[in-house]
């Protein structure tokens, strides 16, 4: 009997599918360092999980509304008005199983099939394949180095229809780390208020891992704030990327009605206690994850310069979040010192395994010359993978 043609022709999750033979690799003994996950190496603060444990004996273990514990919708909608100038009712949330499921959920209740999706290129895992999932056509907007990755008005333009129903970007970015700014924003906005039958996804779960300015969020723009749809969680910014716990955001009170029915066919909710956990984590302080953004600082300015100094690769310096994303087309088509041709990126991320360095390649976000490097790890840790990096990009030849 056939399987699904939809789940054959979609891709397992790259970042997830590398990390796991990196674990398996390291249970048999093969010494690698692991810079694939983005996921925070610090710990949950404190009163988040005293906040669980509290749940837990206030018996808080049965199921929740669907969309998400009011008083949890009330602190995300105070969340948005306090840090985005965003006024959002709880009635216009809906949590859910970690920021994926948010998207998932909003794909399915927005979009039908043949309907086209603008994705600028390089991008985050998932959205491809989610929007297979739903039958939309992607439509991938390359955005080069040059461009910091980021699509610029005249490519934004150049890219919409009469058949497009969404947008779809990521700031601060998985897997660049580039961040818009406002005026940058402010541009593509004046493009997007042409299309006002444009659905805009914006997604921020990297927003307090910033940099060099304050994230800004294309919903503060008015003119295209009712058909935006913002995305947004606690797994990067609270170091709770176990406890699953992402939401989004939308004025059409119509795509949160949907969004909760596909969740309800789906999962029925988020967890219980993580959920009672999450509203310690937005209502409380962020001492913590302003110390943890901080870490990432200095994570980012150790590494740059061990970069820089690899001849043949181009690195920009990211703003925000915890990836560099560097060009290595100078490696492409050189050899290893045993003499098998490296062709394709894949076979370059293969070699650096067996060099004791695990990276991400960039076919899994939509670009055949990069590579993702994460540095949510400890500095030493950093360290020896840069050097394992160099040395193995170095004997190319």
């Amino acid at each position: 009997m056939p399987f699904s043609e939809i789940f054959l022709n979609i891709n397992e999750s790259a970042t997830l599918a590398i990390t796991k033979k990196v674990r398996e690799l390291k249970a048999k003994g093969k010494d690698v360092v692991g810079l694939t996950l983005g996921e925070p190496d610090f710990d949950t603060p404190e009163h988040i999980k005293q906040a669980a444990i509290q749940a837990l004996k206030d018996n808080i273990t049965h199921y929740p509304p669907v969309a998400g514990y009011p008083d949890l919708r009330q602190a995300i909608a105070a969340k948005f008005a306090r840090e985005n100038n965003l006024e959002y009712k709880p009635e216009n949330v809906v949590v859910s199983t970690g920021a994926k499921q948010s998207l998932f959920n909003v794909f399915n209740a927005v979009l039908n099939r043949g309907e086209e999706v603008v994705l600028p290129t390089p991008c985050w895992v998932s959205y491809i394949d989610m929007l297979k999932i739903v039958g939309a056509k992607v439509v991938e907007v390359e955005c080069g180095i040059e461009e910091s990755f980021k699509i610029s008005p005249e490519k934004l333009e150049a890219s919409l229809t009469s058949n497009t129903k969404m947008l779809v970007f990521c700031t601060p970015s998985n897997p660049t780390g580039s961040m818009y700014s406002r005026e940058e924003l402010a541009e593509l906005v004046k493009v997007l208020e042409k299309y006002p039958d444009v659905y805009i996804v914006t997604d921020e779960i990297y927003e307090h891992i910033a940099f060099n300015h304050k994230h800004v969020s294309i919903a503060e723009f008015p003119s295209v704030f009712e058909r935006c749809i913002v995305i947004n969680g606690l797994s990067k910014s609270f170091a709770m990327t176990g406890w699953r716990l992402g939401y989004m955001a939308a004025y059409n009170k119509e795509i949160t009605f949907l969004s909760e029915k596909v969740q309800g066919q789906v999962t029925s909710g988020a967890n219980s206690i993580t959920q009672k956990a999450a509203v310690a984590a937005l209502n409380g302080p962020m001492d913590e994850v302003w110390a943890m953004r901080d870490a990432f600082h200095k994570r980012r300015d150790s590494v740059f310069p061990k970069l820089q100094a690899i001849e043949g690769l181009n690195c920009i310096l990211p703003d925000g979040a915890f990836y560099f994303y560097p060009d290595v087309s100078h490696f492409i088509g050189k050899s290893t010192p045993e003499g098998m041709k490296i062709d394709n990126i894949d076979e370059l991320c293969l070699y650096l395994i067996d060099c004791g360095v695990a990276v991400i390649p960039g076919s899994a976000f939509g670009t055949q010359n990069h590579l993702r490097i994460s540095y949510a790890y400890a500095i030493p840790e950093l360290e020896k993978g840069m050097d394992r990096l160099a040395h193995g990009l170095g004997l190319l030849k």
